[in-house]
């Protein structure tokens, strides 16, 4: 499932970069809650909210979404 998939990456850059939930939420001006489901791969993103939580962790919205190219 791509949200799944999605979310523990999502949640690799934000460990990586030594942020909370809470703090990567507030950056992409997004809730802590949604920031915790997207996590845990349930809702289906928007475009927006994607590019949002890109540039708050100050990576390209193409680097977020690598992980789900099947040709990598």
């Amino acid at each position: 499932k791509a949200q799944v998939v999605f979310g523990a990456w999502l949640r690799s850059f934000r460990e990586a970069q030594g942020l909370t939930q809470e703090a990567l939420a507030e950056r992409a001006d997004l809730h802590t809650n949604y920031v915790s489901s997207v996590e845990r791969g349930e809702p289906n993103l928007s475009l927006h909210n994607i590019v949002r939580l890109a540039y708050a962790l100050d990576i390209g919205a193409s680097e977020l979404v690598q992980c789900l190219d099947k040709r990598k």
